[in-house]
């Protein structure tokens, strides 16, 4: 199978099950399910993101752990990091915040997050991708092509319609007369939960979401 679909078809699959441990996390801490995720399918881009990263520059570490679980911890922390400070900027909001959490940096990521990413990539090279590898090669690869042609158009879409809705956000913030993050932050999540139906899944997917500090001229 050509090697784009091979890595197109690892990108929704480890989005989908990234999205599948977000959610399993949420209900054993708030005993419900969350749909997590900004986008409205059961999928988790950054997880994708970051499992094709380690697969790209670390496959080559797959006989020595140490180096792999360190360099893992390196790039997804990175891309954490990142993801976090683009969204904040593009949107005005931040939307995950781990500055109750010791050892946390600017609040983007943390010591447990790190931690978890090298053993992620430690799984995920050894262990989990030569198995998804091995179920991909044995299915028709007109079928593969076909299917991951479809879901990645519906990606695609549902990434076009979802940052749409996510404006939702950055819109509401301006209209806060207020200049303390907390309490605009609070506002904010009491206008999207009293929006429609996707609106409000943001809302409950980022518990922690605050928007940045800013002067309103009354």
């Amino acid at each position: 199978m050509h090697r784009t679909f091979i890595m197109l078809s690892l990108f929704l699959i480890y989005s989908f099950l990234g999205w599948v441990i977000e959610s399993i996390y949420c209900f054993i801490v708030d005993k419900k399910f969350v749909d997590r995720g900004f986008l409205i399918g059961p999928v988790c881009p950054i997880y994708g993101c970051g499992c094709l990263l380690i697969l790209v520059f670390l496959n080559k570490y797959k006989e020595d752990p140490l180096t792999l679980f360190c360099m893992s911890m390196i790039i997804c922390s990175l891309l954490e990091y990142l993801t976090s400070y683009v969204m904040e900027k593009i949107f005005k909001t931040r939307w995950w915040d781990y500055s109750h959490k010791k050892f946390n940096l600017n609040g983007r990521v943390c010591l447990d997050n790190i931690v978890a990413f090298g053993v992620l990539g430690l799984l995920i090279v050894c262990f989990v991708n030569p198995f998804m590898v091995d179920i991909l090669n044995m299915i028709d690869p007109i079928l593969i092509k076909v299917v991951i042609s479809i879901l990645f158009v519906i990606f695609l879409i549902d990434l076009f319609v979802s940052t749409k809705i996510i404006y939702h956000v950055k819109g509401v913030g301006t209209t806060v007369l207020k200049d303390q993050t907390e309490e605009i932050s609070a506002k904010v999540r009491e206008v999207l939960l009293s929006k429609g139906i996707f609106v409000r899944r943001i809302a409950n997917a980022f518990p922690d979401l605050k928007v940045k500090d800013r002067k309103i001229k009354k």
